[in-house]
């Protein structure tokens, strides 16, 4: 075999090896990240967490290490005048928790509208939800004044007066229902309220270059304290309060959280949202909304954005803040404090 053919060959076989290393490059480049070992669990482990990228927005991250205190849970929402028609039932004598539990509509709504019943407890002298072994000496009904399908309508008014009545006629009560076209005008203008001061932010977290499996995406939120939620695809910040609504929420494409091989899915944009109305502002979730962006931001190669992809600044944020400020005050000065039972059953 002639040099010449030796040196061909061997040119050859670097170039192929070439191409396959090209390939491997390229593939291993354009994968989805997935998620490592934590390095506080690696002994001698570097902190090696990359900076935020040039032109994403920047600021302070505070992730506190220690658990937040739990507060003693809010009772359970009764009826509010504020936010709901309430017919008092008058009964000649007392009645028991077991009949009227019995008598009970099988629905609890009137259209789109949650409707309730409570009784007031001889013994406790308390207004409740009937309760078996308990005797009742009033009753009174409620059906919810508006909720984010819209304001109580006529239609859904008259249902409830007939759900109210039926009920009634079953305990040997009498309802005085007030006059319908005053609660629908009232009903009406809390809708109005509620719709000028209704409030749901979301930042789109976009991947600047290599995609994300649902593993790093997972790992990296747990690094700011989200916890799984739910349902797949969905991961929550947890309130301070026990059984409190979650202060943020993070959202992925379900099917990739339920695929086969999750890791070998390719995720390129997660969403952070708050539900402002229904997060008291005690837990100050717009700091920690802003502040989980910007870390997720700058640990995963990614940018904050609108839902029509430009980039959130700083700036911008700082508006937002001050825009959400004035809100709880407004929401405060109705009663209607966000997180409150009557603002989580309004804005509903």
């Amino acid at each position: 075999m002639s040099n010449l053919t030796i040196g061909l060959a061997i040119l050859g076989g670097l170039i192929l090896a070439g191409v396959v290393a090209h390939g491997a490059w390229s593939s291993r480049k354009h994968a989805p990240r997935r998620a490592q070992p934590d390095q506080a669990t690696v002994p001698g482990a570097r902190d090696e967490s990359p900076n935020a990228p040039d032109d994403a927005p920047r600021d302070p991250v505070y992730n506190d290490s220690a658990p937040m205190p739990l507060a003693v849970p809010e009772r359970r929402p009764g009826l509010d005048a504020l936010i709901d028609v309430i017919t008092p039932v008058v009964v000649d004598a007392p009645v028991s928790g077991d009949a009227a539990l019995a008598a009970m509509p099988l629905t609890r709504r009137a259209g789109s509208k949650p409707f309730n019943i409570e009784g007031f407890n001889q013994a406790t002298q308390q207004w409740e939800a009937p309760h078996k072994g308990q005797l009742y000496t009033a009753f009174q009904a409620g059906v919810q004044l508006a909720n984010r399908t819209g304001a109580l309508n006529e239609i859904e008014y008259s249902e409830y007066v007939m759900k109210a009545q039926a009920f009634a006629d079953a305990i040997n009560g009498a309802p005085e229902f007030p006059e319908m076209l005053d609660e629908v005008a009232r009903a009406r203008e809390l809708d109005q309220f509620a719709g000028a001061h209704d409030a749901q932010l979301s930042f789109t977290l976009r991947a600047r270059s290599a995609a994300w499996s649902p593993g790093y995406v997972q790992q990296n939120a747990a690094r700011q304290g989200l916890v799984p939620g739910a349902m797949p695809g969905r991961m929550v910040f947890p309130a301070s309060v026990s059984q409190g609504a979650p202060v943020l929420g993070l959202s992925f494409d379900a099917q990739a959280a339920m695929a086969e091989d999750p890791e070998q899915t390719a995720l390129r944009a997660v969403v952070l949202s708050l539900d402002v109305p229904q997060v008291p502002r005690s837990e100050q979730p717009f700091v920690r909304m802003r502040e989980v962006a910007i870390a997720m931001a700058a640990s995963m190669d990614g940018l904050i954005t609108d839902d029509n992809g430009q980039i959130i600044r700083v700036d911008a944020l700082d508006v937002i803040g001050a825009d959400l400020e004035q809100l709880y005050d407004t929401l405060d000065a109705r009663d209607l404090s966000a997180g409150s039972a009557s603002a989580r059953r309004l804005f509903s």
